[in-house]
């Protein structure tokens, strides 16, 4: 709840990297309080740290996650904007993002022969792969993936619709995220009250349930002209979703899991969650702006605007993330774009809004497979 405000308030009244440098503090604390107030635990495990393990694991999801965000930027194939890193520019036809993809896979399949060899030789391992073999565990992270996915609809295209469309300041953009932080904040409290009574399957289906209702309804109202108080009752809706299934599907995901590979299991469903998150922006992001530009671009081609002077403002539009229609609007010669940038905008919103909805459905029927089940053949011990 705090957090939207007072990254709003910081990004408003002082400078965007102060909602990023405030963290350090906040570190800070929290490592000092966990030192002081948590006991020390230790997996019983031993063979050594999995050093290798952990490099390939780097490799892996770093590859992955900058193929995934900056598909957009230097072209999934060709390559549409040259990557620069200190004095070394990519100069190749091809776009590094299917490198980056390869080197990606090279790494799981490194990562998966070097584990099962180290488990074979009784060493210790990065992630015991036999965990995999619990049901609950496997498809909760799956259910995981996909939730997260859905989940970062709202949160990448909302707060850009409310600041470049309707004009709110980062600050009033974290008041009407506000919403959703409550509906958390209550479903929290309904959790509470029907533990032991429903069980925690059904209610990460009902949260998920509550998500869909949430951010359809965003994609509902987001409109040019739109009346910004009726996210709040949708945003509130979703953000109960959020409550409901997010903590309960940890929960379910690490049912099953032992006591002494809690570690491992807990690390896993996390890193899930963030693949999940990274495949999000780059989906939803990519429905978001390729959309927008298929619209502005028609629009300005309907207006007889000509070609060249075209793909510049589709340019400026998308590559700023909505950022330049506030430049057009203040000019009287090109209010009337920035009209049809807000629309677009509006509409891409709303097919990213929708989007998600669809991912979170289908992270609802991978919860089928969540009951709690427990198989004395297969659980590891």
């Amino acid at each position: 709840a705090v957090g939207p405000l007072l990254g709003g308030w910081l990004t408003t009244d002082f400078s965007w990297r102060w909602a990023f440098g405030i963290n350090i503090p906040f570190a800070v604390v929290i490592v000092i309080g966990v030192l002081l107030t948590i006991a020390e635990s230790r997996e019983t495990r031993t063979g050594g740290l999995d050093i290798v393990g952990a490099a390939l694991s780097v490799v892996l999801f770093g590859a992955l996650v900058f193929g995934l965000i900056e598909g957009r930027t230097y072209g999934w194939w060709t390559t549409d904007q040259q990557l620069r890193i200190g004095g070394v520019t990519w100069t190749w036809g091809v776009s590094p993002i299917p490198f980056a993809f390869a080197l990606a896979a090279l790494a799981l399949l490194a990562f998966l022969v070097w584990e099962v060899r180290r488990s074979r030789q009784g060493h210790g391992t990065l992630l015991e792969l036999s965990l995999f073999r619990i049901s609950s565990f496997r498809n909760g992270n799956v259910a995981a993936m996909v939730v997260s996915l859905g989940e970062f609809g709202i949160i990448l295209s909302l707060p850009l619709w409310l600041q470049f469309v309707l004009g709110f300041d980062a600050l009033q953009t974290g008041l009407v995220l506000l919403a959703l932080a409550v509906g958390s904040f209550v479903a929290s409290g309904f959790a509470g009250a029907t533990s032991g009574r429903v069980s925690p399957a059904t209610i990460v289906r009902i949260g998920i349930g509550l998500e869909i209702i949430g951010i359809a309804a965003v994609g509902w109202v987001v409109a040019p002209d739109a009346a910004w108080g009726w996210l709040l009752p949708a945003l509130f809706v979703y953000g109960m979703g959020v409550g409901l299934a997010t903590a309960q599907l940890t929960g379910v995901v690490l049912q099953d899991v032992p006591v002494e590979l809690s570690g491992q299991g807990s690390g896993t469903q996390s890193t899930s969650r963030q693949v999940g998150s990274a495949l999000g922006i780059a989906i939803l992001g990519t429905v978001l702006f390729t959309s927008t530009a298929g619209i502005l671009g028609a629009k300005l081609d309907d207006a007889g605007v000509p070609s060249a002077q075209r793909d510049q403002i589709v340019s400026a539009v998308v590559d700023s993330a909505g950022g330049a229609i506030a430049g057009l609007a203040e000019n009287p010669q090109t209010a009337a774009i920035a009209d049809d940038a807000k629309a677009a905008l509006s509409e891409g919103t709303r097919l990213s809004a929708f989007s998600a909805a669809g991912f979170l459905a289908i992270g609802l029927l991978a919860t089928t497979a969540l009951e709690r089940r427990r198989d004395p053949e297969t659980a590891v011990g």
